[in-house]
């Protein structure tokens, strides 16, 4: 795979049918499917939903990487995925009462200060940032807390079981969700500063 010669980072390819855009696209139809089951409480069809995403989402990246698939539109399409997912997860589970509203103003604002920050340096990120490994183990927990706690509401042993499990989940989550927003921001606070550094040099 050729390099960008400004950033060293991997140039991805303008393919759109491959397997892993497949996969992420089949992710985001699933979407409004998880919205009206969960709001309705159909809590089987939101649970299946939630695991078939989780499961797409580790596909569509272990395929991009071992067969070379990586693409521009994947590169879009898998974080758009995971941000809608937990966007409407914490929606609905606060919905629900299953979450607090505060944990949902948490994830959301988080992912919100970052939009704004990259909206600054726009002209200077317009190919993204690079997904951190901080990141993807944050969205990992998210993705597989939620389903543990759609479990717990309820009675059993099933849902005693998944209660703490889900929770423990939910904190590294939330912990790393915010460690990867920090991460995130100093990248592009030195992508900001790199791009003044040029344009005086010039």
């Amino acid at each position: 795979m050729s390099r960008d010669p400004v950033t060293d980072a991997p140039r991805l390819a303008s393919r759109v049918w491959t397997v892993p855009n497949l996969l992420s696209m089949l992710r985001l139809l699933g979407v409004p499917l998880f919205v009206w089951a969960i709001v309705t409480e159909r809590d089987g069809i939101a649970l299946a939903t939630l695991m078939a995403s989780g499961v797409t989402d580790y596909l569509d990246g272990k395929i991009a990487r071992s067969f070379g698939l990586s693409s521009t539109l994947g590169a879009s399409l898998d974080p758009i995925a995971d941000r809608l997912y937990i966007f409407t997860t914490v929606l609905g589970l606060a919905y629900r009462g299953i979450i607090p509203w505060w944990l949902v103003a948490l994830l959301v604002g988080r992912d919100l200060v970052l939009s704004l920050a990259l909206l600054a340096v726009r002209d200077k990120a317009h190919r993204g940032l690079p997904v951190h490994f901080v990141g993807k183990a944050a969205t990992f927990n998210l993705l597989y807390a939620f389903p543990l706690l759609l479990m717990a509401d309820g009675t059993g042993w099933v849902a005693d079981v998944a209660r703490p499990v889900g929770w423990a989940f939910t904190w590294w989550g939330v912990g790393l969700y915010l460690l990867s927003g920090a991460v995130y921001l100093r990248d592009l606070a030195a992508l900001g500063a790199a791009g003044e550094g040029r344009t005086r040099a010039a």
